[in-house]
């Protein structure tokens, strides 16, 4: 026979899983300085100049 699971505790259990993380993805997206992000926005910047000017016109 199984295991008896109490399925209140368990499905709280889950649901903080979930919410631990979304925690973490909400760190990982907004957890940064301005510093930071202005690095990525220069860098992504710099991404689009370089393949823009190696585009080639028909």
């Amino acid at each position: 026979m199984g295991e008896v699971v109490n399925l209140n505790r368990a499905r709280k259990a889950k649901a903080r899983a979930a919410d631990k993380a979304q925690a973490a993805t909400n760190r990982a997206t907004f957890g940064r300085t301005k510093a930071q992000k202005q690095a990525d926005a220069a860098a992504q910047d710099r991404l689009t100049r370089t393949l823009d000017g190696a585009r080639r016109e028909d």
